[in-house]
């Protein structure tokens, strides 16, 4: 396999005609198809300017010119005369995306916008930690190395009770998420439950470089742990990652838990394995179709591969298995993947706010539309609330047995 080229493609042609400019595109809950140095708009307007401004771009720009079947127009003045503040324009401004039925829709707020800008850029200010909420629950799956939450002594399945005195049962995971962050060097107290211990831990917050691959080796299989693809650093991450696994003779590639994230990560790493041919098609408000075509990448990666899909496998991390699926390149291993096929335009606002916008659907290559479908494993492969508890990854080990197998076959 010859040496990586550590260069990112980003396809300005698909971007140029179908999503215009002053954006990044997110497929996650976020496709970065197009990067332009504004990527926060700095003017100031009126709230209501804010709300008419809003209400103008989603009438020229959302997926669907039929709006959940409702008369736009009707918003234009719904709210006229009755915004004074920027609280005003946020309940606003959310109630109008509200009636659009479109959960990936949505208004964020300066803070909020600043995070999401912080993701793409991998860096933050927190602790180092990943949480998902189970039930009301908040748990940590992932404690990063070298962070301040390690440093604490926080664990991987640990709940999080409390955070300053806030209650965390109940709250979202964005909320959860706001009051872990904050300013570098300033402290957060977090009450833990481990076991049927409440442990209380005040931890200081740093800047936290986030890595979203990581890899292993054993024996002659890699592993390659891809958690996200909302950062601009994963490809040159991924590309490590297949350095350091070259000498393997087969390859795991877990994209478990992995909600999504840039359009272009996704399509550069698919390319990576597939030299030729469609890689993903999306299609835009009024039928608007444009085909991603597979581009000389110089890498070949012949080895036979593993992916590793769940639940929470979403929308980019989609479009990889999806295509590798479609052209037989890895068997998929776990459960039906989350089923989110539409795509996410992230639109810079006055006030340093934001949107993302829905603004188109992707199908797999074969022209498959997974969205609210998901895609199916070749082998299905539940993770048991047993196997949690008792820390037995059964769905990996079932991965080495079938790539083992695979490689037998060579």
């Amino acid at each position: 396999m010859k040496k990586f080229t550590r260069t990112i493609l980003f396809f300005i042609a698909a971007t140029a005609t179908l999503f215009g400019i002053n954006a990044f595109y997110n497929i996650n809950h976020n496709p970065m198809l197009n990067v332009e140095e504004k990527v926060v708009d700095v003017s100031q307007v009126s709230p209501q300017k804010l709300f008419d401004h809003t209400w103008q771009i989603i009438k020229n720009e959302y997926y669907d010119p039929n709006f959940n079947k409702q008369y736009w127009v009707r918003w234009k003045n719904h709210y006229r005369g009755k915004i004074k503040t920027e609280e005003d324009a946020k309940v606003a401004i959310d109630t109008m995306l509200e009636s659009l039925d479109d959960p990936y829709s949505r208004f964020l707020t300066k803070r909020e916008f600043a995070e999401q800008n912080s993701s793409i850029t991998s860096k933050i200010s927190g602790i180092g930690v990943n949480i998902v909420n189970e039930s009301g629950k908040i748990r940590i799956i992932n404690v990063m190395e070298n962070t301040p939450a390690q440093f604490a002594d926080l664990k991987v399945d640990d709940i999080i009770v409390a955070i300053d005195g806030i209650k965390a049962s109940g709250l979202s995971l964005a909320e959860v998420s706001n009051l872990v962050k904050g300013p570098v060097n300033s402290f957060v107290n977090i009450d833990i439950l481990r076991d049927n211990d409440l442990l209380k831990k005040r931890i200081i917050r740093k800047e936290i470089s986030i890595k979203t691959v990581k890899s292993s080796i054993d024996k002659n299989i890699g592993y390659i742990q891809l958690a996200s693809f909302i950062s601009a650093s994963t490809p040159n991450e991924f590309l490590e990652a297949l350095e350091n696994t070259n000498d393997t003779e087969g390859l795991i590639i877990d994209l478990r838990g992995n909600t999504g994230g840039l359009l272009p990560n996704a399509v550069f790493i698919s390319n990576l394995f597939i030299p030729k041919g469609k890689i993903v098609s999306i299609v835009g408000r009024n039928g608007y179709h444009y085909d991603i075509m597979a581009q000389d990448t110089n890498v070949n990666i012949d080895k036979p591969i593993v992916l590793l899909v769940d639940g929470t496998s979403a929308s980019a991390s989609e479009i990889f298995s999806g295509a590798m699926k479609d052209y037989h390149r890895a068997k998929l291993i776990g459960t039906k993947t989350y089923g989110k096929g539409m795509v996410q335009k992230i639109i810079p606002m006055p006030n340093e706010t934001g949107l993302n916008l829905t603004v188109a659907k992707y199908l797999t290559p074969k022209g498959k539309d997974i969205n609210k479908l998901g895609i199916n494993p070749d082998i299905e492969m539940p993770l048991k609330k047993k196997d949690i508890l008792a820390k037995q990854d059964v769905q990996l080990e079932k991965a080495k047995e079938v790539l083992v197998e695979m490689l037998s076959k060579k």
